[in-house]
């Protein structure tokens, strides 16, 4: 068939969709960013159009548009793409806000092109496996999950991503970046969030020699639209884990922890003595392979994460067919995020994830534009930390800047 032709935005992050796009049935004929140095070396590297203005990037003749620009900023990106009559996959977060969760769910609704959250951690071989065995009812309906992804890394290599005072990593709450830890559950289980309460962890003891402000773990309760509920963990304090465990009505099962980024990649399933069906083992441990295109997969990052979500983006607009990972489940755990924000600000008291599928439901929510990051800077917007604003020391200052000034940003 016909490769679907597609831009990108972001040359950091979104280099990894540029590079895989081939693979997954994409044709990449446009890069766009507003680093003119990175942009350059990207550009000899992939051969095709750049442009540092996004607007004349979205008239580029294309079907498709990948955000991997910053974190907090796709929403509005996203509804301009759609405007302009472009399907969207957007990378990690969809929206910063309750208010553009709201816009982006009537934009897709209004353009009727495809709409996707490029979460690439469910569709490792380890949680597809995982999906696979709940949807046989091995372990029966999900009372309890656990998901984590807690990703700690040296002062100066954070730095190195987070270039500049008013960097979004610098400034986001532990909870808004929940989707890694939050999504392969949902994958799994094909439950949606209606509660959610937090407690955060700051720790700001490990950024002495950086100018992140915000705070640095996170503990989430959700209650699922089933009565389930999952507890989420991350982000960034020491001791790293990428996990994730299932307890249904008769069962249970998880990845193995172990060394490596995501352990031996190792499933494990177990059920009580006396609640074993004909056939059925008590416990069994082993390594799961991709359902399919385990060659393709396993040439890509993120455990295989890569292929998988421009393959889901692509098969999707081929079909006509919204993904799993569609614009309604997407604002839901982003928003997930921003609601144990604040939930967290008020220790632990709980709020309610509205159905961004329901009109009634958004209109609550059209107006919300809370937000901790300094593009939103006003009165009345809350602080990054539990512990309020927090500046980083001098020290910390010359030698970030001096990280910075090897990465190119001499400000």
């Amino acid at each position: 068939m016909d490769r679907i032709k597609v831009g990108v935005i972001g040359v950091g992050r979104g280099m990894s969709f540029a590079r895989g796009a081939e693979a997954a049935g994409l044709e990449l004929v446009a890069i766009c960013d507003t680093w003119e140095e990175k942009l350059k070396k990207a550009a000899e590297e992939l051969k095709v159009a750049t442009y540092t203005d996004y607007d004349r990037f979205l008239e580029h003749d294309m079907d498709a548009v990948i955000l991997a620009n910053y974190f907090n900023e796709h929403a509005p990106f996203a509804i301009k793409a759609l405007e302009a009559g472009k399907h969207v996959m957007s990378e990690t977060s969809c929206n910063s806000t309750m208010s553009e969760g709201v816009a982006l769910c009537r934009a897709v609704e209004k353009s009727g092109r495809i709409y996707m959250l490029a979460e690439n951690y469910p569709y490792t071989a380890f949680n597809q496996e995982m999906r696979r065995i709940y949807k046989s009812n091995e372990i029966g309906q999900v009372t309890y999950a656990e998901g984590e992804y807690n990703h700690p890394m040296s002062a100066d290599d954070r730095m190195r991503i987070s270039v500049g005072e008013d960097h979004w990593r610098l400034w986001t709450p532990p909870t808004y970046y929940c989707t890694h830890a939050l999504a392969p559950l949902m994958y799994i289980t094909e439950t949606m969030p209606k509660k959610v309460n937090c407690l955060s962890i700051p720790c700001h003891g490990i950024d002495k020699m950086t100018m992140r402000v915000a705070d640095n773990g996170m503990v989430i309760l959700c209650r699922m639209d089933n009565g389930a509920v999952f507890r989420i963990f991350g982000l960034l304090l020491p001791g790293h884990s990428n996990w994730y465990r299932v307890h249904g009505e008769r069962g249970a099962m998880e990845i193995t922890r172990g060394p490596g980024y995501f352990g031996p990649g190792q499933v494990r399933v177990w059920h009580e003595e006396w609640d074993l069906e004909p056939g059925e083992v008590r416990e069994k441990t082993y390594v799961p392979e991709f359902p399919e295109h385990a060659e393709l997969s396993r040439k890509t990052g993120h455990g295989g994460g890569d292929f998988w979500t421009d393959f889901h983006f692509c098969n999707a607009i081929r079909t006509g067919e919204q993904p799993f990972l569609d614009v309604y489940r997407g604002v839901a755990m982003s928003s997930v995020g921003i609601l144990a924000w604040k939930s967290a600000l008020a220790e632990g008291v709980p709020f309610d994830v509205p159905d961004f599928s329901n009109e009634e439901d958004r209109k609550k929510y059209e107006n919300d534009d809370w937000s901790p990051f300094p593009k939103d800077r006003r009165p009345g917007q809350p602080a990054p930390s539990i512990l309020g604003y927090r500046k980083p020391g001098i020290e910390a200052k010359e030698h970030v800047r001096s990280v910075w000034a090897k990465e190119g940003y001499a400000k």
